[in-house]
């Protein structure tokens, strides 16, 4: 198993975030993870992304304990992640997000200067292997809500992503580029990178995921293959009508 979590729990002062969930994830699965405000999923995925330490429990990364204290050492085990803002920097290209904070260099002895041909050669590649429109040297402001997450996407590429964790993709783009989004995640997943999908757009869900865990007041709820629910039976778990699955 790629990702396990055993037992994990959260706590912030008085209040208990997560509270001992079990979650098993395998190399290139794509699993939805529900749930309505404040269910714990955000504190989740900052867990397995290295925001903070768990409470209690063990995060296993191809059976192995970490202890992560900060992202850069869960981006060492090969997790990456694409947050709802997307941390773009409007005034500058794709490429040169792409590549913010791990600029590609050229010297000759003591002189060393950032190689924007290479990196625009390789975001092109990037952009080209997830079937996007988005160029290189287009400018951040004036791309749509598709083209800003096919940036972000591809700079999990970057590295040797095995697990992308994916926050709210879909959530402030048209119906159009929420499709090319939906696309973007599906080629992510067949060049066998595991995904976990946060997501409150039931659609989305049922379209790409094969497995739906859904969390309620910190506890997980259900985790099930899609085939064997439906959106209303999810709908009821979020809201409680519906206590386990």
């Amino acid at each position: 198993m790629l990702l396990e979590l055993r037992k994990v729990s959260k706590s912030f002062g008085a209040i208990k975030a997560v509270s001992d969930v079990d979650l098993q994830v395998g190399r290139g699965e794509l699993v939805g993870l529900m749930g309505d405000n404040g269910a714990g999923k955000s504190t989740m995925i900052k867990l397995i992304a290295g925001n903070f330490p768990p409470s209690s429990g063990e995060i296993v990364i191809d059976d192995e304990v970490v202890h992560f204290h900060k992202p850069v050492e869960a981006r060492g085990k090969g997790i990456e992640v694409v947050y709802q803002d997307l941390a773009l920097c409007n005034n500058l290209t794709a490429a040169a997000n792409l590549f913010l904070g791990r600029e590609l260099k050229s010297s000759i002895g003591p002189i060393r200067w950032l190689n924007h041909a290479a990196m625009n050669r390789r975001a092109g590649e990037l952009f080209g292997e997830l079937k996007s429109e988005t160029r290189p040297r287009d400018l951040v402001r004036q791309m749509s809500g598709g083209q800003r997450q096919a940036v972000a996407i591809a700079r999990t590429r970057l590295t040797d992503a095995k697990i992308v964790l994916m926050d709210e993709p879909t959530a402030a783009i048209s119906v159009r580029q929420v499709a090319e989004v939906l696309d973007l995640i599906r080629r992510l997943k067949d060049s066998g990178i595991t995904v976990v999908l946060i997501s409150h757009r039931m659609p989305d869900v049922f379209a790409v995921c094969e497995r739906v865990v859904v969390m309620r007041r910190g506890r997980k709820v259900a985790d099930k293959p899609i085939t064997d629910s439906s959106p209303e039976e999810v709908t009821g778990l979020i809201t409680g009508a519906i206590h386990s699955a």
